[in-house]
């Protein structure tokens, strides 16, 4: 057959490369996440993550514009609050630093989609994503307070609520407590596959969430397990998840793919800290080129099947856009 099927034909120029390429990442596809905390003037760097930061909410406005201006459509938020309990009480107090935030930012940014991240673990003197019990989670306390809060984040201006504790049933107590509270078009985009990794550890330091005690390994997921992933986001999905993702991305891409097939509703992968950090990391030492890894690694994860990417890299990413422009 040689020299018939030459495939090189098709990547002899730029314009052809472009032209056959199967995969493409554009802003709409990126989620931007944000740390907000209590108190004014706070521009706060987070040492594990080069370029990401703690706002306060004034200079959160400030961030935002500008991030705006990148392509960013959506904003995770994440709250880092002035005090912490037992029962994470700021996640659902009306008060809260997340609905301080969602309220603000509605009001400024009407455009953006805003989506709460939905735990106890930032608000908990513990630090871990539930109500400690004889030393245990309480798995279906903590889910009666889950639903609490994503109430009120979502009566602040929440667009959808992304509940990322991994109790058993939450899924179906938030969208029962949204809708009895009227809030029928809040969407909940569910932490379906989110594994108990390594890849977290910069994300302690951003978020102030580090477990007092033990760990989360009885109730996140085994890196070892793929059809367990399965089965947790058919369970979330069945209790009426819009979007489900799969937590870490770029060591989980099989389980991305699995459940790209398996469902019908949106994927979303979420790039996370210690993948962020590796990447800069290692460019930082020049070992690798930031922007060449950082295109590879989001098409990567789009050809998974990922709909949807949350990532630190997301205004950086549309700055290299508008410059290709």
């Amino acid at each position: 057959m040689f020299p018939v099927h030459r495939p090189r034909r098709l990547r002899v120029r730029s314009a052809l490369r472009d032209l056959v390429q199967e995969t493409s990442i554009n802003m709409r596809q990126l989620i931007y996440p944000m740390f907000i905390r209590s108190g004014k003037d706070h521009q706060i760097p987070i040492r594990s993550m080069p370029g990401i930061y703690q706002w306060s909410l004034d200079r959160a406005l400030e961030h935002v514009a500008v991030v705006q201006e990148t392509g960013v459509r959506a904003i995770l938020l994440f709250g880092i609050p002035e005090t912490k309990d037992p029962l994470g009480q700021g996640a659902y107090d009306p008060d809260g630093i997340v609905q301080q935030a969602l309220r603000t930012l509605k009001q400024h940014f009407p455009q953006l989609i805003l989506i709460a991240d939905l735990c106890l673990c930032e608000y908990t003197d513990h630090g871990h994503c539930g109500v400690v019990k004889d030393g245990t989670i309480d798995n279906d306390e903590s889910v009666k307070l889950l639903a609490k809060a994503a109430v009120q984040q979502a009566l602040a201006g929440a667009d959808m609520v992304a509940p990322s504790d991994m109790m058993d049933g939450r899924v179906a107590a938030i969208r029962q407590s949204l809708d009895q509270h009227g809030l029928v078009n809040t969407a909940i985009m569910s932490y379906a596959a989110k594994y108990a990794s390594a890849f977290y550890g910069p994300f302690r330091e951003a978020a102030e969430n580090t477990p007092e005690f033990g760990d989360r390994r009885s109730y996140q997921m085994n890196p070892a397990n793929r059809r367990e992933a399965w089965r947790e986001v058919d369970l979330d999905v069945l209790e009426g998840a819009d979007l489900v993702i799969v937590k870490p991305a770029m060591a989980y891409l099989d389980v991305v793919s699995d459940i790209k097939a398996r469902v019908t509703v949106p994927v979303v992968a979420y790039q996370v800290s210690g993948e962020y950090s590796m990447i800069q990391a290692a460019a930082g030492h020049g070992w690798l080129d930031l922007r060449q890894a950082v295109e590879e690694s989001l098409l990567s994860i789009r050809r998974a099947g990922a709909d949807l990417i949350i990532t630190y890299f997301a205004p950086q990413y549309g700055q290299w856009l508008q410059q290709v422009r």
